[in-house]
Order: C-alpha cells, then sequence, then structure tokens
C-alpha cells in the first residue's frame, strides 16, 4: 500500500498548540497522550535503528513506532498478528455478522461513563445473543463469537456499536453434536434488538441504583431518580437497531472481512484528502444513500475534537470472546468442534520474526535490509548532524 501523502500526525503538529489553549478545560490527560505519541510516532523523537543491506552493505535509519493502540500507522503489525492467531480457530462453517447499535439518546450518558457503559454494551448484546441462540425456537444451541467496539461513524461523530462475527451454528446442550443454522438466516433481529435493549437498560437501571454512573452538563437531571426513571421509560418507546448482514461466502472470506474492523482507529491517514492551517478534508462514507463517496472538511480543530472522543479508558480492550469463543473455553471446545465437524487443523505458520529482525527491501537493489544497531534519539540527531555537515562541505 502506498504512504499516504497526509496523516493524522501533521494536523496535530500545525494545530497542537491552537487545540489544547482551545479545549484545556476538557481535553484529557489520556487524549494528550495520544495526541504526542501520533506527533512523534516514526520520529527521531522515539529513536530507532540501523539496518543495512546484506548484499551491497548499503546502511539506512528507520525511526521507532510509537505502538499506541490509536495512532493509525501502528495498526498493521498488531493486526496481522492477532489475525494469524484467529486463522488457527475458523470452523468448517458459514459465518454471520451482526451489528448491535444504541439510540442516539443514550450517547452523552455513555461519553461520560465510558468504561461502565461500553463494558454493559457488550454485555448486554453477548447476553441477547446467547439467550436467542440457545432457544429452542430458533436455534437452541450454544454459540461462540468475538464482538468488537466501535465508538465512531463515518464522520468521526460519537456512533457507539459492536460488531459480532459469528459461527453459523452452535454446540447442542450436551456437546455431542453441531446444530447448523439455515445457511442464510442465522437469528430473528426484532427478538434480538427487543432482548438487547431489556438487558441494557437492566443494567443502567442496576448501575443507577449502585451509584456508579456520573452525570454531568447536559445530563446533570439525570441524577434526579424520577428523572432516571422517566429517561429509562423513553428507551423502551425507541427501536433499537441490530443489523445482521449477509453471511460470509465461507471461512476463507472471514479474516479478509476483519482485517476491516478489528484494529481500525477512527480514521485512517488513506482518508485524507487535505491538510492545512485552516481545514481538513477526508472522504467519508454515506450509508444513507448507497455508500456513495463524500468529502468532508473540518476545521484542524474539530478534527482532532472529534478524533480524541474516541480514545478508549486506559486497558479496556475492545475485541471480547464470549460462548465457547471464551478464553477460558476456547482451548478444550474447539477441538471438540473440529471433531464433531470433522476438520483437519489448520496448517500452522511460522512465529513472524521479532521487530529486531524484521527485513525489508534496500532501496538501491532491492535486498534485505536487516537491523545492525539501535539508536537513541541523541545518537539518532548527532548522525543527522554528520550528514548535514558532511553535505555542506561537499
Amino acid at each position: 500500500m502506498t504512504r499516504p501523502p497526509w496523516e493524522v500526525a501533521d494536523v496535530i503538529r500545525r494545530v497542537e498548540s491552537r487545540f489544547i489553549d482551545r479545549y484545556r478545560s476538557s481535553v484529557t490527560w489520556a487524549q494528550l497522550k495520544v495526541l504526542r505519541a501520533i506527533e512523534r510516532c516514526r520520529t527521531a523523537a522515539l529513536g530507532g535503528h540501523r539496518d543495512q543491506c546484506v548484499r551491497c552493505g548499503h546502511q539506512a535509519i528507520s525511526y521507532n513506532s510509537c505502538r499506541n493502540r490509536h495512532c493509525p500507522k501502528c495498526q498493521t503489525n498488531a493486526r496481522e498478528k492477532w489475525l494469524r492467531a484467529r486463522e488457527q480457530e475458523l470452523l468448517p462453517v458459514s459465518y454471520f455478522h451482526l451489528v448491535f447499535s444504541v439510540p442516539h439518546t443514550l450517547v452523552p450518558l455513555i461519553w461520560q461513563n465510558k468504561k461502565i457503559l461500553f463494558r454493559l454494551l457488550f454485555e448486554a448484546s453477548a447476553a441477547a445473543l446467547t439467550e436467542i441462540a440457545a432457544n429452542p425456537a430458533h436455534l437452541g444451541a450454544e454459540v461462540g463469537f468475538l464482538s468488537i467496539l466501535h465508538t465512531w461513524g463515518q464522520t468521526l461523530q460519537r456512533h457507539p456499536h459492536i460488531h459480532c462475527v459469528v459461527p453459523g451454528g452452535g454446540l447442542s446442550s450436551s456437546h455431542a453434536r453441531w446444530v447448523p443454522s439455515r445457511s442464510h438466516f442465522f437469528l430473528p433481529v426484532r427478538a434480538l434488538s427487543r432482548l438487547f435493549r431489556g438487558k441494557f437498560v437492566a443494567g443502567l437501571r442496576r448501575a443507577f441504583r449502585q451509584h456508579a454512573l456520573a452525570f454531568h452538563g447536559e445530563c446533570q437531571s439525570l441524577a434526579q431518580e424520577k428523572a432516571f426513571t422517566a429517561f429509562l421509560r423513553t428507551l423502551f418507546r425507541q427501536d433499537w437497531v441490530v443489523y445482521a448482514k449477509a453471511p460470509f461466502g465461507g471461512p476463507e472470506h472471514v479474516l479478509q472481512y476483519l482485517a476491516r474492523y478489528t484494529h481500525r482507529v477512527a480514521v485512517s491517514n488513506h482518508r485524507l484528502l487535505s491538510v492545512d492551517d485552516r481545514e481538513v478534508t477526508f472522504r467519508w462514507k454515506d450509508y444513507a444513500h448507497h455508500s456513495k463517496s463524500r468529502a468532508m472538511t473540518l476545521t484542524p480543530e474539530e478534527f482532532l475534537r472529534r478524533f480524541l472522543q474516541h480514545v478508549l479508558p486506559k486497558g479496556f480492550p475492545r475485541i471480547r470472546y464470549f460462548g465457547w469463543m471464551a478464553n477460558r473455553r476456547r482451548r478444550k471446545l474447539l477441538p471438540l468442534l473440529r471433531t464433531l465437524l470433522v476438520s483437519p487443523l489448520p496448517p500452522v505458520h511460522a512465529t513472524p520474526p521479532a521487530p529486531e529482525a524484521a527485513v525489508w527491501q534496500c532501496p538501491r537493489c532491492q535486498g534485505p535490509m536487516h537491523v545492525v544497531e539501535r539508536l537513541t534519539a541523541k545518537q539518532i540527531l548527532q548522525e543527522e548532524q554528520r550528514q548535514v555537515c558532511f553535505l555542506d562541505s561537499s
């Protein structure tokens, strides 16, 4: 993939001080850390390493990555490693993709209680999916699936939702057989949405009674029990959207699809069309009009404000596993599932090389480049100064 002409880091370098001055009262320390990590990613400030071509001896200095999970440049390696692990878990069945969303009226309260209510979003969607699947009127089986949290829409506005990827079937209650779903239908989305709504609202009520929720600004009135109870009633009068996408063509298509969802950040560098001191323009898909590609222009400060809304709480996992795919059950039940489905184990790929042994091609002869020396930021600065002096003298 070619290097994008613009990066989120370019926006930060241009307007970081202006942005902080404008939003000083609301920007958090975690958001500042994300800004500074992205700004310094793959620059001399983080140090680097000297690489040498094994053929022609050409040397070059590469800069280190920040490895922040919100950085658009640092997700490729993490994604590939995760996908290789998931490849070993694929089953020879159809896979389905479901999306659980909440009403827009809940968004301000969720953002004031990210850790609690993002967790509730995972739990309520997983419980609804597990319960409906276990019902003999629908599938009558124990399902296993992974869930991925996304908090953004195409225009970077707040839009919390859960993506679930589910094999088309499940284990019988006795664990003696595989119960397949219909080829083009998994579970009824209307029943899922109603149960999801009930479980989420019940979790909200429980959190309120435990005094676990914070209420600020526009949500401050909800701190009163009567107002909060009335608010919960309004949630039952709204439709909660659970969307089931068309099933995958087969397990071979699952990883390619997952790569678009697992380690994404709010906006990729490749979506940026132009950046200057006054405007940032990026590409987005208008799903309301057949996914038509459009361009949106924002001030750099507004662009960063929207981007930083999606910084997750420290240590909060955005990918979780449920049912027989849960970490504590997967090792035992996956071999059983393969036996029931008469599926051989997938080929085991060689362990990827460590970062120190990473190979890339020499720009001169296309030979492999290997790391020969680790460099601190100070050493890189001295090296660059020596190169400048050499060029000046020549």
